[in-house]
């Protein structure tokens, strides 16, 4: 085995929680090493839909500016159920800061990031497989034998993180839904304009966000079995289309369109929040981000916005740590504090979304009688402000105040 030199933060995992930590460190003038396990960025689920919280993250990391410019903002929310005979009803956003909201491509996000770090700053390839420990360092051993020292070790590594099991989580849990997601490209553009289309009913929720002018992103989660071990995509639009069957023309033609190779489906996790209440967000010089420490339902749209949240936060935490000067001993008790900080900010906000989403999705994709009266009646404008009210946080700058 190779041991390479000191890193003074490894970052696990180079999505939007380890890209956006590490952009937020070097806008602090601290530098990081982001292991990413593949080969390139890696862009799963497409897009996802931003919030006032995500647009607080993106400024404070200097990257807001050129989403937007890539990104429609949406003016509203067109929400029906999926049988027939139910007419949508129709919320406009107020025209303020608070209600901002925009579905952004994964890979542009992620892209746009990693642009903005030192060139090497991401390790391609470089799979972590066992952590020890070393004194007041951490040895993070890579599958192709490199040894890594580092001071702070960061896990954004998503749902299956090694440095979330290090820590001693457990893996998330599986729910009963699956969802499929898929991205359409129209030349000539879509025509959908400028609102957020959701459907559900039946077990079933779906949505349809218009990204830009020439694109859409779409999903579907369900409570279906049959679908589990699925992997022909034909089969997985077909059973999408089956279930939106009685949705207007224009809106199947989405799916319809769809290109095969720009549909995938997940079977959807979280993690219980009562673990969090216990568990060791941080410890000595490690932590997590993201999907490593808070996994969650996609029922309110958080998970994205929430991992810019903790990059933005971390760096913070993290740069006040590493700023002073002294012995090896005391820098290590100041990061230990700065992570301990850090996870104390985070503990409550995560548990609160992981339990909002959670109880969103089991509303929407109930299939009772009476739940859904109560839903289509009464719960559904009341759903669409708990999204907003929950989306409402502000991570504060890269700068201690």
């Amino acid at each position: 085995m190779e041991e390479e030199g000191t890193v003074d933060i490894v970052i696990v995992g180079a999505g939007i929680s380890g890209l956006s930590t590490a952009v937020g460190l070097h806008r602090l003038g601290i530098r990081s090493m982001v292991l990413e396990s593949s080969d390139k960025l890696r862009a799963t689920g497409f897009a996802f839909t931003t919030w006032f919280n995500a647009w607080k993250a993106m400024e404070a990391l200097g990257v807001s500016q050129h989403i937007r410019h890539l990104h429609d903002l949406l003016q509203g929310w067109v929400v029906g159920h999926i049988s027939p005979g139910n007419p949508s009803k129709e919320m406009l956003f107020p025209k303020s800061e608070e209600y901002e909201s925009r579905c952004v491509q994964r890979k542009v996000l992620l892209e746009t990031l990693a642009d903005e770090l030192p060139q090497g700053t991401i390790r391609f390839s470089s799979k972590v497989v066992h952590i020890e420990l070393s004194g007041y360092y951490k040895m993070v051993h890579l599958s192709d034998g490199t040894i890594l020292k580092t001071k702070v070790l960061v896990g954004c590594d998503g749902v299956k993180s090694v440095v979330g099991k290090w820590l001693g989580f457990k893996n998330p849990v599986k729910t009963a839904r699956l969802a499929i997601r898929g991205l359409t490209h129209y030349p000539q553009g879509h025509g959908f304009g400028k609102n957020f289309f959701q459907f559900y009913g039946n077990g079933v929720r779906s949505g349809f966000i218009p990204c830009d002018p020439n694109t859409v992103y779409w999903f579907l989660t369900h409570t279906c079995t049959e679908l589990d071990k699925e992997k022909n995509p034909e089969n997985l639009k077909e059973f999408v289309l089956n279930k939106l069957k009685d949705l207007p023309e224009n809106i199947k033609s989405v799916v319809e369109t769809t290109d095969l190779d720009s549909m995938v489906m997940s079977r959807l996790k979280y993690r219980p929040p009562w673990q969090l209440l216990w568990a060791n967000i941080a410890k000595d010089n490690v932590c997590v981000a993201g999907d490593a420490l808070h996994p969650m339902t996609p029922d309110i749209g958080q998970g994205g916005c929430s991992a810019m949240e903790d990059g933005v936060i971390l760096a913070r935490c993290l740069g006040e740590a590493m700023k002073g000067k002294g012995e090896r001993e005391e820098e290590y008790k100041r990061i230990e504090q700065g992570l301990k900080k850090y996870a104390g900010e985070r503990k409550w906000r995560s548990i609160d979304l992981i339990t909002t989403a959670y109880t969103v999705g089991f509303i929407q994709q109930s299939t009772g009688k009476w739940m859904n009266l109560l839903r289509d009646k009464f719960l559904s404008s009341f759903l669409s402000r708990l999204l907003l009210k929950k989306a409402h946080f502000d991570c504060g700058s890269l700068l201690v105040p």
